[in-house]
């Protein structure tokens, strides 16, 4: 079943021509020894509030990725870009490369954090959609350029980062974290685990992997980079996102664990993707996949970029199921939709508030109008629970098991869809006009 989650974000970018010099992201005033900011963990994606000359806007922090993207530019937007070239960009996925900009010397900053010499790589047509598929308004991706020269604690937990000038850190001892060294190649970095693809026995296969906190699955795996890893027997073809050069193919499947040191995770979740959809991935030889933050999420994270390494610390997540959606269904944001809403005021009558025999209780009704969000169906997986009830592309979601859909968030929705074999779900959608209602339950297929 296809997830709503954006694997897709995950890029491997290649440029025409080299980059030139850049500004580094500092502390404002030297003498800050750390920042703390709070984001937003929307579908195990972490969303930073970034300001780019003056304007406000809302950017991934993704480690997988080596440069600082813009691509949710329209007409409206009144960001000032400057000193701008035509380039093209090619990632994940089957097609050519597609036509960017690149901007150098803009003001970038998070909070006290500031680079007044950042380099953009804009990307006109949002290729990601990403907007839609997490109900909130995402404007671009950070990621190497703002890690390098900062220690960086993440707490999915709390929701909070922070960053560390590493020559002021003072590291404390942890004897319940396990450090990595990270290995870098074009500035995304790289961390050795051990994955066990065979139910049968206990044989461990060493992986290298990238370090990915803008893929929101598990585990991707590329089948055939060594020869014991291919696809388990129990599995179903999807596609799993887009990249800047079209689908991203694979099969879903699981695993019988993997090993990070000390740390292991039982029965993940996990994407085979076929060599056409990571032609691109592929050009670091030695990459056999990526964990993304379906296992980051069960951790504190520090990054030590500076220093080469990763330390991980269980969290509360750490036993939680790895789930995925089971219902076909893949759900998007709709924009909003004006909502009348009705008030029920109750008010007594006399001087003592207390109702009693000698006090008259009015209810005086009022109706109100809102903006709530609204939500359609984007694709239907075929052969699905859904595809069989009748669902179709296009159909917009009133109601999901008798709620109102505007009562939901989109990671709501997602979760709904998560939640346990053979669950019930009903739906009401209007298609053509015409207000339908369907039934089904949802499939485990791994």
């Amino acid at each position: 079943m296809k997830k709503t989650l954006f694997l897709f974000i995950v890029l491997s970018l290649n440029f025409s021509w080299i980059l030139s010099a850049q500004g580094e992201f500092r502390f404002l005033n030297k003498q800050f020894t750390k920042q703390r900011i709070s984001f937003e963990l929307i579908n195990n994606l972490i969303v930073i509030p970034v300001d780019i000359n003056g304007e406000k806007l809302s950017f991934i922090l993704d480690s997988g990725v080596s440069k600082s993207i813009l691509f949710n530019i329209t007409q409206n937007d009144s960001i000032g870009l400057n000193n701008v070239k035509k380039i093209e960009l090619l990632g994940l996925g089957n097609g050519e490369p597609v036509n960017a900009l690149l901007s150098k010397n803009n003001k970038v900053a998070i909070n006290n954090i500031v680079n007044y010499n950042e380099s953009l790589y804009v990307i006109l047509k949002d290729y990601f959609d990403l907007s839609s598929k997490m109900g909130v308004t995402i404007h671009g991706i950070l990621g190497y350029n703002l890690l390098k020269n900062f220690i960086v604690k993440i707490n999915y937990k709390t929701k909070k980062i922070e960053f560390y000038n590493p020559r002021k850190f003072k590291p404390k001892k942890c004897k319940k974290c396990e450090v990595f060294p990270l290995q870098f190649y074009r500035k995304k970095p790289y961390i050795t685990a051990q994955v066990q693809l065979d139910t049968i026995g206990n044989e461990l296969i060493d992986v290298k992997l990238l370090v990915d906190s803008g893929g929101s699955d598990a585990v991707w795996l590329f089948e055939d980079t060594k020869d014991k890893i291919t696809t388990p027997k129990l599995f179903f073809n999807d596609i799993l996102g887009e990249g800047l050069s079209g689908p991203i193919y694979g099969n879903r499947s699981r695993i019988s664990r993997i090993k990070l040191k000390s740390f292991e995770l039982k029965n993940p979740t996990v994407s085979f993707l076929d060599s056409a959809s990571t032609k691109s991935a592929r050009k670091f030889k030695e990459r056999n996949g990526s964990i993304g933050a379906g296992i980051l999420k069960r951790f504190v994270v520090w990054f030590d970029y500076p220093n080469k390494k990763m330390m991980l610390k269980k969290n509360r997540f750490f036993y939680s199921d790895f789930n995925y959606n089971m219902s076909g269904l893949d759900v998007v944001y709709n924009g909003k939709q004006l909502i009348k809403e009705q008030n029920i005021n109750r008010y007594i009558d006399g001087y003592n508030q207390n109702v009693s025999s000698n006090n008259s209780v009015s209810f005086i009704t009022s109706f109100s109008y809102k903006f709530k969000p609204s939500f359609k169906i984007k694709n239907v997986v075929e052969g699905s629970p859904a595809a069989k009830a009748g669902l179709l592309k296009g159909d917009v979601i009133l109601k999901i098991n008798n709620t109102s859909a505007y009562n939901f968030t989109l990671s709501k929705i997602t979760q709904v869809f998560q939640e346990r074999n053979n669950k019930r779900i009903r739906i009401t959608i209007v298609r053509n006009a015409q207000k339908m209602k369907f039934e089904f339950r949802l499939q485990k297929k791994i």
